[in-house]
């Protein structure tokens, strides 16, 4: 296999595992938040999930629309997931606010956003080209 390709496989394990990744941010994200008006719970942990939710489901959207859902393992397709979800994520929070998050709410969405919707894919593609040269046989 060539440096930096993946095979095709189904898109469902990698599917289910950005939207683990997008429902543990969420939920370091209410652990983190908790407070009186904000206690942690499943609904304020779904009320946090569903904006970022979104922005998964569109990643995938347009991984579907340009043919790599096929490749949803790779990076490229990863940073694709990874903005559409942030960036989408934090939009509907402005909306929903009514104004722009803080900077350090989306810096820390973004660096979150990529520990874990690429930080997988970099373990499964470093295992992938380990089986591919043989190193764990």
């Amino acid at each position: 296999m060539e440096r930096g390709a993946h095979p095709r496989t189904s898109p469902a394990p990698a599917l289910l595992m950005d939207i683990l990744g997008v429902a543990l941010f969420a939920l370091f994200a209410r652990v983190a938040h908790q407070s009186e008006d904000m206690p942690l719970s499943v609904a304020g942990w779904l009320q946090t999930l569903w904006p970022f939710l979104i922005g998964t489901a569109l990643g995938w959207l347009l991984l579907a629309i340009t043919g790599k859902t096929a490749r949803a393992t790779s990076m490229g397709s990863g940073v694709i997931v990874w903005l559409c979800t942030v960036v989408a994520g934090l939009a509907i929070w402005g909306l929903r606010h009514g104004g722009v998050p803080h900077w350090s709410f989306m810096l820390v969405a973004s660096i979150m956003g990529a520990l874990l919707l690429l930080g997988w894919r970099v373990i499964t593609g470093m295992r992938a080209r380990r089986a591919a040269l043989g190193v764990d046989k």
